[in-house]
């Protein structure tokens, strides 16, 4: 049960209750397009004049439309009548950019109003400072709109970064990886390309994507969480569909919290995190050799994951071991997402998952390990592989789920 706040609350109004059957239907419509105003009624227990008053309340607002006839599939009953039409999200008049920023590149797409690709994605070269990233990208993004004015007209600008995000000011707060701090980012990108834009960390959005997925996992009820292994370890939350934020939106930091106190030194300058022993950087020093430590780390090479991963399939024992020992640290801090929030449902995404058949064995060999009881160690785990582009696809639902949440009452 969720508790009613006596200070920050909406109370039920005539129209509450047709707003709330309203965003289910258009819900409804998102998920299971094409679908006819017949089973959608059907769906929603509801007479069909109730249904049509809601669909049309949607196509006034140019959230859905209606699309052409289509023939009965073989065999149906279908010759007496009117034939139904097909309901669709209405895609076709905007458009959504997703940018993803990290030490070694930005990444930015072209996206409609339910996430889908409307063009390919493009790919920034690393900037060492954010006032250089921020120029070339209101360039991109201009040059881009200018050049396809068939995508229609953009929402806004979904902006994913890893590290400590505050969204409210649009603020990057803190970025290991990037070595920035306290930066502006959302104020002079919006200035200069006159959109929206909306700033989070990267696994928040991450979560946030798959939570609203219109294809794929059928969602789930209590909490999710987002493992992205990349530059470092991040995990993002969610909890009923609401993200869990934190007071300072910093929840979800276990990629800083300390496996060992007298581990090798991370990005953030502690000792032992979970990202300095499961982290990208982690494993391509742990294959050449190098200390895990940073900057060590971090220092420029020509082997990368992928590579490593295609030496251990080709039976290469050092690959292998590696591969090996970075699963099993990726199980470790795996357990301490579980002991916190016991997720329904988790998601690991990075590199790792291409070689997910030969690491899943470590994984949950160290979350055996450290399980209060069996039963919690057999867990379900879901790889994301990196060609589903997760981040961006998280930095488009920072603008596109909105239209579709469910209105706040009490």
């Amino acid at each position: 049960m969720r508790r009613i706040s006596p200070t920050a609350f909406r109370i039920a109004r005539r129209g509450t209750s047709r707003e709330i059957n309203r965003q289910i239907a258009l819900n409804l419509v998102r998920s299971r397009q094409p679908i006819s105003r017949a089973d959608l009624a059907r769906l929603m227990g509801i007479r069909r004049g109730a249904i049509s008053r809601l669909i049309e309340d949607l196509i006034r607002t140019k959230q859905i439309f209606e699309g052409q006839h289509f023939e009965a599939q073989k065999g149906e009953n279908n010759k007496r009548g009117r034939k139904p039409r097909h309901l669709f999200i209405e895609t076709r008049r905007h458009c959504a950019i997703a940018v993803d920023i990290s030490a070694a590149r930005t990444l930015m797409q072209v996206v409609d109003p339910i996430g889908e690709p409307l063009l390919g994605i493009e790919e920034l070269p690393a900037r060492p400072r954010p006032e250089g990233l921020v120029r070339e990208l209101a360039r991109s993004i201009r040059r881009i709109l200018a050049a396809h004015p068939e995508v229609g007209h953009c929402l806004g600008v979904g902006v994913t970064v890893a590290g400590l995000v505050d969204p409210e000011r649009g603020r990057l707060l803190y970025a290991p990886t990037l070595d920035w701090r306290n930066v502006d980012l959302r104020e002079p990108l919006e200035e200069a390309i006159k959109l929206p834009v909306v700033l989070q960390n990267d696994v928040k959005a991450c979560v946030l994507a798959q939570v609203w997925a219109a294809r794929g996992h059928a969602p789930v009820d209590g909490p999710v969480a987002f493992v992205n292994v990349s530059d470092g370890v991040g995990v993002g939350m969610a909890i009923d569909g609401q993200l869990l934020r934190g007071a300072h939106n910093s929840a979800g930091e276990f990629g800083h919290i300390a496996l060992s106190m007298d581990g090798p030194i991370c990005a953030c300058g502690r000792k032992g995190c979970w990202e300095a022993y499961a982290s990208v950087r982690a494993t391509i020093a742990r294959y050449l050799g190098r200390d895990l430590s940073w900057p060590g780390s971090a220092k420029p090479s020509k082997t990368t994951v992928a590579s490593i991963i295609a030496c251990a399939h080709r039976g290469e024992a050092r690959a292998i071991e590696t591969l090996h020992e970075t699963a099993y640290y990726l199980g470790r801090g795996l357990a301490m997402v579980v002991k916190a929030i016991e997720p329904r449902r988790m998601y690991v995404s990075g590199d790792i998952t291409e070689a997910w058949d030969l690491v899943l064995p470590s994984v949950h060999r160290a979350m055996r390990e450290q399980a209060l009881i069996p039963e919690l160690a057999d867990y379900e785990i879901i790889p994301v592989p990196l060609g589903e582009n997760p981040r961006l696809r998280g930095a488009a639902a920072l603008v596109t789920s909105p239209a579709f949440a469910a209105p706040v009452v009490a």
